[in-house]
């Protein structure tokens, strides 16, 4: 069994098309599409785009038989298997919504997950749902009482009769799809994005974000529930007919190494992820895991979805050097799920550029001040990484809390106006209106600042910890608690509450694996004093057992419902004491 070829037989065109069910017709005249590897990195499936357009008609004309409404939400839990490919293609065939649902009891726990599916399924108010065998049980249990006309397996949905009504796919106004925002998993909020958004989207990625050229391929671990997965490497490849190989976001985690062999063996020239898969993949690796790898032709690294860290980037470069990984391959990026996805990426060939910042100045007034190495060490400053320029047909504005554009040097909250932007949250109109203005600007939520006509994001306002006036930045605290042995990327957690006499304190929880009380506490005042000696405030820090942070759907901890599970650790004390 051989994968989908690299080079097509039709020209390429990069996401010109008005709708994905168009782009998909057309992609299937060519050869190229996506293979699917096992956690062994052995080629699985095979699933051209002929193939997957041919199936995708098929289980169409099957979901019709059901009698559903045009627009009708289907949810499908998004594994990474042909199957989600072919439903989620299907309900463009159909006039239906796919609405992609998390696959991962890992995330916070099998009883978790199923409320988060219960939660997921009723906002969206899906009449149809389908899973793998590995989650039918949770998605079962979570949809029970909600009315669905149906639940099952693929399989169960196969055995269905074709109907004879003739397919109208969605159309340019129609919702393409519903992607759960990222954020909360207690209050997830469904992105409607229509299809003329997502195919505006995916032009822009494929041609002035990326350049996508008939050469390039593909490689992807990232989650088909994430904006990135779903938007950035399945529906943007697709659009340029490019041929992708996938394998699981848990096979990822356990053998990141696979990722780097799929790269070097198939010669792929693209591919994405957070900053925490490149670091580890980097600590994974051992000098024998480099030597045959050959990685010259990765041409882009994009690097997105969390706050980019300098020093993980370059140990991954430096580690991978000698089987041809170029740093300058980096791309930098900054876009979300509000957006379709992309919003800027870095020049590409440049690598990772970064500003380094006076930081009192910055947390102080919101002025952007650049320092140096030899400004000494009576200066603190923050490094923060250069994300590009936005894509064309983007209007950006950075505004003061009073709604005053503010000019390069200010650092204020970033909004945008451009025709990828959402049609709004689905079902939540007051959430719409919170973020999204009768104009058409979107109030990410983002605090950032311009740099040579590239934005720099420096974090998110909901989060900010302001302490005696001054802003913290909560992953600023993190980082220090992630430079201590044991404590991985993502396992530390700041956020704010208030103490008994209504000031704003901050709070920093840390997983460990410590067993020994007399070593938490160890642990716990070692990193109160360098937070007091690195950031000048108090903080309480908390050692706790591993899965105590609550994550969001991209497996990110979540500040505000872990600051909840804090706030209930109090309560539970008191109530004990």
């Amino acid at each position: 069994m051989d994968s989908t070829p690299t080079l097509n037989t039709i020209p390429q065109k990069h996401g010109a098309f008005d709708t994905l069910a168009h782009a998909l017709d057309y992609a299937a005249e060519g050869l190229t599409g996506f293979n699917f590897y096992s956690r062994k990195g052995e080629l699985d499936s095979v699933q051209p785009y002929s193939r997957i357009r041919s199936d995708a008609v098929k289980l169409a004309r099957r979901l019709l038989h059901l009698g559903l409404e045009r627009g009708s939400r289907v949810a499908i839990v998004a594994v990474t298997h042909p199957d989600f490919v072919r439903f989620f293609f299907a309900c463009q065939y159909a006039g239906l919504v796919p609405v992609p649902l998390p696959a991962g009891t890992h995330l916070n726990g099998a009883e978790a997950y199923k409320g988060q599916l219960k939660r997921l399924v009723a906002i969206c108010g899906a009449r149809i749902a389908v899973s793998t065998e590995d989650f039918l049980p949770y998605l079962t249990s979570a949809v029970k009482g909600q009315g669905l006309i149906m639940t099952g397996l693929p399989e169960d949905f196969d055995a269905l009769s074709e109907s004879g009504e003739e397919l109208r796919p969605l159309g340019p106004d129609e919702l393409a799809y519903l992607q759960f925002t990222s954020g909360s998993t207690r209050f997830p909020k469904g992105v409607m994005i229509t299809q003329s958004a997502v195919m505006n989207n995916l032009a822009a990625i494929a041609g002035p974000g990326i350049c996508v050229t008939p050469e390039d391929r593909a490689v992807s671990w990232l989650p088909f529930y994430h904006d990135m997965g779903l938007v950035g490497l399945m529906l943007a490849s697709m659009a340029s007919q490019l041929s992708v190989d996938f394998f699981s976001t848990i096979d990822f985690v356990m053998r990141p190494r696979l990722w780097l062999k799929l790269m070097s063996e198939n010669r792929a020239t693209i591919s994405f992820g957070p900053p925490f898969s490149y670091e580890l993949a980097a600590m994974r690796l051992k000098t024998s895991d480099v030597e045959g790898l050959d990685l010259s032709p990765w041409r882009i690294a994009g690097i997105g979805a969390e706050m980019i860290r300098q020093e993980s980037l370059e140990k991954f470069a430096q580690c991978l050097k000698p089987a041809g990984f170029n740093a300058s391959s980096f791309i930098p990026c900054y876009g979300m799920a509000e957006c379709s996805l992309a919003v800027t990426f870095a020049e590409i060939g440049k690598g990772v550029r970064a500003d380094l910042i006076d930081a009192e100045r910055l947390a102080d007034n919101n002025k952007v001040v650049h320092v140096t190495d030899g400004d000494g060490d009576n200066v603190r400053k923050s490094v923060f990484i250069r994300c590009g320029k936005p894509l064309p047909g983007f209007e950006v504005e950075i505004r003061d809390s009073q709604g005053q554009v503010l000019s390069e040097g200010e650092c204020g909250t970033l909004f945008l106006r451009g025709p990828s932007l959402m049609a709004g949250y689905f079902g939540d109109e007051q959430a719409t209106e919170e973020v999204l203005s009768s104009d058409g600007w979107l109030n990410t939520g983002d605090i950032a600042y311009w740099s040579d006509g590239n934005i720099v994001i420096t974090g998110r306002s909901k989060d900010m910890i302001i302490i005696n006036g001054r802003n913290i930045w909560p992953q600023d605290i993190e980082y220090l608690a992630e430079t201590m042995d044991g404590v991985r990327t993502g396992d530390a957690c700041a956020f704010s509450c208030h103490d008994t006499d209504g000031h704003e304190q901050a709070v920093l929880l840390v997983q460990s694996r410590i067993a020994e009380e007399a070593d938490k506490r160890r642990m716990a005042e070692h990193l109160k004093k360098l937070i007091q000696q690195e950031l000048g405030i108090d903080c309480i820090v908390e050692i706790v057992p591993r899965n105590t942070l609550v994550r969001t759907t991209s497996g990110k901890p979540s500040r505000s419902s872990t600051r909840k599970v804090y706030l209930d650790m109090l309560l539970q004390n008191q109530a004990a004491a």
